[in-house]
């Protein structure tokens, strides 16, 4: 144009956005490309590390209020281990496939709680006695509260529900599945800053800064080790600290959590024993108890899906179909059966730490961590051995899931890729599902923890529970509210279809439509044609 100025189009490489991927890239090892043995074992071991934090905290929480003392919290923690390792070897050979490891849950605290709390157990004078009245009413309302999920799982009903699921919906109920457990991250390292603090700094440094800082061929030492190196540094940093006598004069609170001869577990260990189903004698079964832990069930179920979708972006697997996702919570259902069959005082659910171990180390191999469930039963029978490694403080574990955590909520981040940032529409469904599931949560946690009860309060505890649990989960608020939102509102709207990115899922909608997902999630020994029949 005359006396105009040109200006000279910026390339179009400037202008264009990242592009979009169903597959994580830059993994080293997915889910059907196992690292070299020596690598893989390793790896293995440093999973079975990371999963024996909760599978500590959890009995040691519950066992005492029993009437336990630590012979019994030994026995809780190896049955709790054994079947940790028996649940994640069948998901990942039959259930979901995906390199999940399934561990005790938070979920089931509560409903415990209240199975110790009833009137029904005050009348027993013996401590010994009093626990295992409790684990086997525990373990009658386990063994029911597994029959919802195997319906749900092998009937196909969570495979229909799934199929209204789009990456915008996906992103709360992930985000909030790693997000939504801040409590037990840097509050945890609080407990005992002098070691807590040092493990986070020093998992930091050689999982992010180190492997840049040295020659490329030897930095996935560090990164894909960071669990093991950090943890020995500072384990023997923490040793030091006990025997030079740093906790002499400190409160007791403070030399539980500080001192690393405090645990109490490898004087009760015993050097072998095999859990074995209803070892603590016949379950019981009370209506109140079982429908509060079926609630609680229900809750593990929506958590772990979000659990389970972050785990297959990690291993860099394609979205996951929605018949392969309900196959894996049917199996999870079995899970949470098998633990009432042995009595672990707790339910299980899909780990989320586990799920980070994922993104630091880059290897989503489903070997390793059937490698990993092999160490679990190794070490749940020789009951030593396995309490060293139970013993290590709980502020160096708490170090490790701020970064864990951190990792699974920023994999519901990544879906937004797929979604349309610039409608009002996704603005509105994202912010208030991830603003409310935090902000009920906090609710219902701030006024049990004034009130010493939830603010649904009745003569009966497990009506109480029935709604306390749920509303006390982030995960479930968050996802069920943005599930709704974007299945109810404006959804005749034309552009909306794309705005919620649910076009990019449609080739996973079914099992067989993409090679890969046959590839990743396909059964072992011919046992597709019974899949297919049944789910």
């Amino acid at each position: 144009m005359s006396g105009g100025v040109v200006v000279a189009a910026p390339k179009h490489d400037e202008l264009q956005p990242h592009p979009v991927k169903d597959q994580l890239p830059n993994v080293a090892y997915c889910i059907a490309s196992p690292p070299p043995w020596p690598e893989a074992i390793l790896l293995g071991f440093q999973h079975y590390l990371v999963m024996l934090g909760t599978t500590v905290i959890i009995p040691t929480a519950l066992v005492p209020q029993m009437g336990g003392r630590n012979e019994e919290k030994v026995r809780v923690i190896q049955t709790l281990l054994f079947v940790a390792g028996l649940n994640t070897l069948f998901q990942t050979l039959f259930g979901s496939r995906l390199p999940a490891v399934i561990g005790g849950s938070y979920t089931f605290v509560v409903p415990t709680i209240s199975i110790i709390l009833n009137d029904r157990y005050n009348d027993i004078i013996d401590p010994h006695e009093k626990f295992k009245r409790i684990m086997r009413g525990t373990q009658g309302a386990l063994l029911m509260a597994s029959i919802p999920q195997i319906i749900i799982g092998f009937s196909g009903l969570w495979r229909f529900v799934l199929r209204f699921l789009s990456p915008l919906s996906a992103v709360p109920l992930v985000a909030l599945a790693g997000f939504g457990l801040y409590e037990l991250g840097f509050p945890g390292v609080a407990k005992c800053i002098e070691i807590g603090l040092p493990q986070l700094i020093v998992l930091i440094l050689i999982s992010q800064y180190i492997p840049h800082a040295i020659h490329k061929r030897s930095n996935h030492v560090f990164d894909r080790f960071a669990v093991i190196f950090s943890v020995i540094i500072v384990w023997v940093y923490a040793y030091f600290l006990t025997v030079g006598g740093a906790y002499k004069h400190s409160p007791p609170k403070t030399q539980l959590h500080c001192r690393t001869d405090r645990a109490g577990l490898v004087g009760a260990a015993p050097w072998i024993r095999v859990p074995y189903p209803f070892q603590w004698g016949t379950p019981t079964f009370n209506a109140g108890e079982v429908f509060a832990m079926m609630v609680a069930s229900l809750v593990a179920l929506v958590e772990s899906t979000g659990t389970f979708i972050a785990v297959s972006r990690y291993a860099s697997a394609t979205p996951l179909p929605p018949s392969i996702l309900s196959r894996g919570i049917g199996w999870q259902g079995i899970g949470i059966f098998l633990d009432g069959l042995f009595g672990t005082a707790s339910g299980s659910t899909v780990s989320v730490e586990n799920a980070g171990l994922l993104a630091l180390t880059r290897i989503g191999s489903r070997r390793v961590v059937q490698i990993s469930a092999g160490f679990m039963i190794f070490f749940s029978l020789l009951g030593k051995f396995g309490a060293i490694f139970a013993s290590i403080p709980a502020p160096i574990v708490a170090a490790l899931y701020c970064l864990f955590f951190g990792y699974v909520g920023s994999a519901g981040l990544s879906f937004l890729q797929f979604c349309n940032l610039n409608s009002f529409r996704t603005k509105f469904i994202l912010g208030f599902s991830i603003f409310i599931g935090l902000s009920v949560p906090q609710y219902f946690n701030e006024f049990t923890a004034v009130a010493g009860y939830g603010p649904v309060h009745t003569r009966h505890r497990w009506f109480n529970d029935s709604l306390n649990v749920p509303f006390s989960s982030k995960a479930f608020v968050g996802g069920v509210v943005a599930f709704f939102l974007d299945n109810t509102l404006d959804r005749k709207d034309s552009s909306v279809r794309k705005d919620r990115g649910y076009h990019w899922w449609d080739k996973f909608r079914s099992f067989n439509n993409d090679p890969r997902s046959v590839e990743f999630y396909s059964l072992p020994f011919k046992l597709n044609r019974f899949f297919y029949r049944s789910v």
